[in-house]
């Protein structure tokens, strides 16, 4: 989990928000990442009691499995966009030609990213269980990228950048606003109304890059709700009795099952259960949150010290995939560096972005793989008849398959109608309102399905309902400021 969510958000809203506004709007990330906890939370809470991942869960409620697989499916639009294999691309056509690819070089970042996109679905192929893969993968990125950039901010970012960013964290209610000179500047909207007796007038010109910063801190979107798949695939509480999805090499003794199995609810079982909601809340807390935090903490670092010493600094709207190479190239002109230290910097980051940025595609790969294994696994009667426990392979890898020749046509609808960075706009913001209405959902699932002893309380269903409201918020106010002026000007 913490792999998957050093991503796009990260890697490069995080450093272009910094880079933009300095550490002020941090505050955005704690939020995101604190109320999606609970929202992990409860999707693990479904799973150890049944085993199942929580869109089976869905698929339980009134009106029936066809609403919610057509319900899920639109809210998963976002996953059908390749945004981060593009990202990808243009990195590694940067380490190719040895400079950040300019718009000369868009037919080979193009090439670049149909090569990328076959590459992500192959290590998913190998492992026994899925999981397993992307498990040794994930843990990889862990400890290079971050590794890395603790390493890098400790040596030559200084002390007030890491106060900029840290501190920026705990700015709840600053906002961009208009300076007057046709820029913006920042005010704490509460200090403001307590001075003027009125709220501040926010600069929205740039609330779509806002939109997608939220979007993307921590999981976003339906990855998160994938942590009920982890919890099954990893074997935790009823988790063990159901199974995995096996993978196409090696896979030959894991088998899953259609559905989950509940256990009964007596008082040497409800003690197990507290152990299992123990380690869940550890994982999220203790583990999870945390690596969130230095997850767009050190990026963000690493953009505050080196990002201004880029030419590419002043380009970031006119070349689609600047933001992905900025940093490394910030390096590469920074000031004081010998030039061997200033190019072996260059190199490496550049690769520490492709571990960022590929890695990540191929869970988006996984993710959207796997859901749709799952659902229909469960929701299909007759997938439910004619296949067997050790069959299910064959559902995920043709979803798969199929995905990855729908990306193929992505990339080259994005390539020659919009940019790469249009897509990871547009996968972001989608994020913010699957994340937003699927809360309700996953409260309503847990409890109504759940036995009374394993329900939400009240603090993790507040908890669940602020998720709700902030995501579902965040993906109105992109909407009303940037999609409704555009829609009523084609409709004029």
């Amino acid at each position: 989990m913490m792999g998957i969510q050093i991503g796009g958000g990260e890697w490069l809203f995080g450093p272009e928000v910094t880079a933009r506004y300095g550490g002020g709007l941090m505050w955005i990330a704690t939020v995101a990442i604190v109320l999606q906890v609970f929202y992990n939370l409860e999707c693990g809470r479904y799973a150890l009691y049944c085993g199942e991942p929580i869109m089976t869960g869905f698929m339980r409620l009134r009106p029936g499995p066809a609403f919610w697989m057509s319900l899920v499916l639109l809210l998963n639009f976002s996953a059908l966009i390749p945004g981060l294999s593009t990202h990808g691309a243009a990195v590694t056509a940067s380490l190719i030609l040895g400079h950040p690819a300019g718009v000369e070089d868009k037919e080979l970042v193009t090439v670049l990213a149909y090569v990328c996109l076959g590459a992500v679905a192959l290590p998913v192929l190998v492992g026994g269980k899925i999981y397993n893969t992307m498990q040794a993968v994930m843990t990889a990125k862990v400890v290079f990228v971050l590794g890395f950039c603790l390493i890098i901010g400790v040596c030559f970012v200084s002390a007030q950048g890491w106060f900029n960013v840290f501190s920026g964290f705990l700015k709840f209610g600053h906002v961009p606003v208009s300076d007057g000179q046709g820029g913006e500047k920042l005010v704490n909207a509460f200090g403001h109304f307590l001075a003027h007796g009125e709220w501040p007038v926010l600069a929205l010109s740039n609330i779509a890059v806002l939109g997608a910063f939220a979007g993307y801190a921590g999981g976003g979107g339906l990855s998160n709700s994938t942590y009920s798949n982890f919890v099954r695939d990893k074997g935790w509480g009823m988790g063990a009795q159901v199974g995995a999805i096996p993978s196409a090499v090696g896979g030959r003794h894991v088998t899953l099952s259609h559905l989950g199995k509940v256990f009964p609810l007596t008082a040497a079982n409800l003690v197990r259960w507290r152990g299992w909601w123990r380690t869940a809340l550890a994982d999220q807390v203790f583990l999870w949150a945390p690596g969130c935090f230095m997850g767009m903490a050190l990026p963000a670092l690493l953009s505050i010290g080196f990002a201004q010493h880029s030419p590419l600094s002043e380009q970031t709207t006119k070349l689609d995939w600047a933001q992905a190479v900025i940093t490394a190239d910030g390096m590469r002109h920074a000031p004081g560096f010998s030039p061997w230290l200033a190019q072996t910097l260059w190199v490496v980051t550049l690769l520490v972005g492709l571990m960022v940025l590929l890695p990540s595609q191929m869970s988006i790969v996984d993710d959207f793989s796997r859901r749709w294994t799952d659902i229909l696994w469960s929701g299909n009667r007759r997938i439910r008849e004619r296949l067997q426990p050790h069959q299910v392979k064959f559902i995920y890898y043709a979803i798969l398959s199929a995905y990855v020749v729908w990306t193929f046509v992505c990339a080259w609808l994005f390539s020659t109608y919009g940019h790469p960075k249009l897509m990871v706009l547009v996968i972001a913001n989608l994020n913010n309102l699957a994340l937003g209405i699927t809360a309700f959902v996953l409260l309503r699932v847990n409890r109504r399905l759940l036995p009374r002893e394993l329900r939400p309380g009240a603090f993790h269903s507040l908890g669940l309902v602020a998720c709700g409201l902030f995501y579902l918020g965040m993906a109105i106010l992109v909407f009303v400021s940037k999609q409704l002026p555009m829609i009523r000007e084609m409709l004029k």
